[in-house]
């Protein structure tokens, strides 16, 4: 699936992809409206369908991933119920060793993620993430997500690639249509993002259910 000859730098995305999205969906999903509900006296279907409502409406914008607004939002610790769930925090299939096997086949590897600072701040800690990168790019630093162009023209201005040598692996399909039409070459997405759900299908681009499938050396093996 990759010819890792052609490869000079690899973008890795967090959330779904090097880390089990099984942890962001227990938490926005369930812990954040159970404790919405019971700040603000609600039922908690009706704490459900104000707090997704408000997350169909955002989806794709900066503020989606911004912790800060949706403590203010919600008027809840935010980053205290990141911790509270800390335990769920665990690398994909193979994903730990794939990030040591990139560095020690000469690649360079970015993060490059939707998720505040705040968020992976508490993921590294739980993780060693970031010192298995070279660099760590949150979109809060550039003030757009991944979905929009903007993000990738500073993102190439100020950590340079070639779009053609270089590898992104994400699990969000508008992330990676943003990707390809500012010419990044070398696109996969991974099929089963969260370890509690069915892995998807009828994806839009090349799919992994473990990075041993791409893994750097693999095809050179006996």
């Amino acid at each position: 699936m990759v010819d890792w000859q052609t490869i000079d730098t690899v973008l890795l995305d967090m959330d779904g992809t090097l880390l089990d999205l099984r942890y962001d969906n227990t938490l926005w999903n369930e812990l954040v409206p159970e404790r919405y509900s019971l700040a603000q006296g609600l039922e908690l279907n009706a704490a459900r369908q104000t707090l997704f409502a408000q997350m169909s409406e955002l989806r794709g914008d900066l503020l989606f991933y911004c912790l800060d607004h949706w403590a203010s939002y919600t008027e809840l610790d935010i980053v205290g119920l990141h911790r509270e769930l800390a335990h769920l925090i665990s690398y994909r299939p193979n994903a730990e060793r794939f990030l040591n096997q990139v560095r020690a086949a000469g690649k360079r590897s970015l993060l490059v993620t939707n998720a505040h600072r705040d968020s992976l701040r508490v993921k590294d800690q739980h993780s060693d993430l970031i010192e298995k990168l070279d660099e760590d790019i949150s979109c809060h630093d550039y003030g757009a997500p991944k979905e929009d162009p903007r993000f990738w023209a500073r993102l190439r201005r100020e950590h340079p690639y070639d779009p053609q040598r270089t590898l992104l692996i994400d699990d969000n399909a508008a992330v990676l249509e943003a990707a390809e039409q500012s010419g990044i070459q070398h696109l996969i997405t991974v099929a089963r993002p969260d370890s509690g759900r069915p892995a998807r299908t009828g994806l839009s681009h090349r799919a992994i259910h473990d990075f041993e499938e791409i893994m750097p050396g693999a095809a050179a093996s006996p």
